[in-house]
């Protein structure tokens, strides 16, 4: 099982449409494919073979390529420079630092013959962000044009290139949490003039900046607890545009060049609309007194929305479906074609129902989980549960089919995943509710959704187990070390030590268990090297010796200190979660068989 959306494709991202093109990157076991469509023709890949576009800017990067009409800029997976295709070939933009290494990403052409990006630079000072311009034929050096921010995004020139807007924001603070929306006159020389400061602060997370076909500024912001789209004319007075109840129209930032609004014309705004791990795409029209929902067989859309002359270019799927590109016509036919191949379920299995659970939790609150459960005959036995802890902590579980849960229901296992407190889609008070309990509530909230859906004899609470990647991992970890609620654990690339992780994980990352932990006093509590710390059931770890995120060092002291009932498999030239068909398939029996031996011991 690899979870493919092709023959040997993994994912697809970061969707644009330029013209009659639309341009997409596939995730292969090569690397990562910069592709285009050509109408009635297929599709192709744009550069040449071995040639792989990937930002490292946070390590998680995105914002990688920029194609217009005539010309397409990417930053080179291999050297993390800005290049250019020409009629002669690829041709270098930016050269390579002498001391250290910069890595770009966002990249936006403000005027004919100038580019602006996020460059992120390396060297023995430590990590610098900053915004720069250049010229686009890489005539000359890059120059810095916004500094002294610990972060920077979102760099958007207006049409008319006269003014660029950006957004900032500082340590502790993830720009979920917080960030500030700015924009400055775009001198002739290619510098920028005084900031102006339009939204945002500590407690305000502003999201895609972007400007409308007639230049006005428009952005994202959860000022009212959700995240809704504003515009910001001429005046300076900031207007709302489209609130929806109980959705968010933003996402959390782990990337560079997600979008969720786009411009259809010069008065209508496709918008897309979250709801949990849900989500549905909108338009917004003012000419209208409601906005118009588009049906559509899709129930998560990734955040890469793209509009070009009525039409919007997504990266849609379903329960039964996996990832792919599509070109909806909005002001047309309403007809809707997939550009990539529509990859379901396996032959002779069947795509596994999600049954959407609000839960009430322990504390009063609320919890929401989606339950997958297997096809049974009447009279079988009651079933094992496998409950999931999504990575992030600040993400949430897609509502679309997926590979892991697909086999697990198939060997008979419910899987719960659990959208547990700090999730995203459920507005910034349900986001922020973790802060200070992270390792504490999110488990919490796992063990109250499990016995929830069990309370009905359907499953069985004798036999559950869980599941987690990266910070999922950490709540797997601290669920099998501080309760006795399951049966065994399996984590992928898990953070082991928050409070020492800040010192191991990126800058992007290195404060980001600051507001989730809480006081200093508390961070040792939870950490799983403390000392006298017991597993209470057997673990099962997968990681990739190159993971840059969370290095294996932490989860061989993991090992080293709980002794037999931990087990690690580390995975050469993987980094931060597994790539590689044959290890994700490897690590999804691997993990079968540990759930097996435990439950059947």
């Amino acid at each position: 099982m690899t979870g493919a959306v092709g023959p040997g494709v993994a994912s697809v991202d970061a969707v644009q449409f330029v013209g009659e093109h639309v341009y997409w990157i596939e995730g292969r076991a090569t690397g990562d494919v910069l592709v285009r469509s050509r109408g009635s023709d297929g599709v192709e890949d744009v550069l040449p073979p071995g040639v792989a576009v990937a930002s490292h800017v946070h390590e998680y990067g995105g914002g990688a390529y920029l194609a217009t009409d005539d010309a397409l800029w990417f930053v080179r997976a291999d050297d993390q420079q800005i290049w250019r295709t020409t009629g002669a070939g690829l041709r270098a933009v930016t050269a390579a630092a002498q001391h250290g290494e910069d890595r770009y990403a966002d990249l936006r052409l403000c005027a004919p013959g100038l580019l602006v990006a996020v460059r992120e630079r390396h060297d023995n000072k430590g990590v610098t962000n900053e915004l720069v311009m250049l010229p686009a034929d890489g005539s000359a050096a890059p120059w810095p044009v916004a500094q002294g921010w610990d972060f920077y995004s979102f760099p958007r020139p207006s049409p008319d290139g006269s003014t660029l807007a950006w957004t900032t924001w500082r340590h502790p603070l993830m720009p979920w949490d917080g960030t500030w929306l700015w924009t400055a006159e775009i001198r002739k020389d290619g510098t920028l003039g005084p900031a102006w400061h339009i939204a945002g602060g500590p407690e305000e997370s502003v999201f895609q900046p972007e400007w409308s076909p007639g230049g006005v500024l428009h952005f994202v912001s959860d000022r009212t607890g959700w995240w809704d789209l504003y515009a910001c004319p001429p005046d300076g007075a900031i207007v709302s545009l489209v609130h929806l109840e109980s959705a968010d129209l933003g996402t959390a930032q782990w990337e560079f060049g997600y979008s969720t609004y786009a411009f259809l014309d010069h008065d209508r705004i496709a918008v897309l609309a979250h709801w949990g791990g849900a989500t549905q795409l909108n338009i917004w029209d003012p000419r209208r007194p409601e906005v118009r929902v588009v049906e559509l067989p899709y129930t998560s859309i990734k955040p890469y929305l793209a509009a070009h002359a009525g039409r919007v270019s997504m990266i849609g799927s379903a329960p039964d479906r996996m990832p792919a590109v599509i070109v909806a016509d909005i002001s047309g036919s309403g007809e809707s074609r997939e550009l990539t191949a529509v990859v379901g379920v396996t032959s002779g299995s069947h795509a596994p129902n999600p049954e959407i659970v609000d839960i009430p939790a322990r504390d009063g609150g609320r919890v929401y989980a989606t339950l997958y459960r297997p096809r049974l005959e009447k009279g079988s036995a009651l079933v094992p549960v496998v409950v999931r802890a999504h990575p992030g902590p600040t993400s949430n579980a897609p509502l679309r089919l997926d590979p892991w849960v697909q086999f697990f229901v198939g060997q008979g296992f419910a899987v719960l995943d659990v959208d547990y407190r700090g999730s995203t889609g459920y507005g910034r008070a349900y986001r922020n509710a973790i802060r200070g309990r992270w390792g504490v509530l999110d488990v919490s909230d796992c063990v109250d959704a499990v016995q929830a859906v069990g309370r009905d004899g359907s499953v069985d609470l004798a036999r559950v187990v869980i599941s987690g990647a990266s910070a999922g991992g950490y709540t797997a970890l601290r669920a099998a070390t501080t309760t006795t609620k399951f049966r065994a654990a399996a984590v992928r690339s898990a953070i082991v030590d928050p409070a020492a992780w800040r010192t191991a994980a990126p800058k992007f990352q290195s404060h980001h268990a600051d507001l989730l932990l809480g006081p200093v006093d508390t961070w040792r509590d939870r950490s799983l090297l403390r000392p006298g710390i017991t597993a209470h059931c057997p673990i099962l770890a997968f990681h990739g010796d190159r993971d840059t995120i969370t290095p294996v060092r932490q989860v061989r002291e993991l090992v080293a200190a709980v002794g037999e009932r931990v087990s690690l498999v580390v995975y050469p030239d993987e980094g931060h979660g597994l790539s590689r068909p044959k290890n994700i398939e490897h690590a999804t029996y691997a993990e079968l068989a540990h759930y097996r031996a435990a439950l059947d011991s």
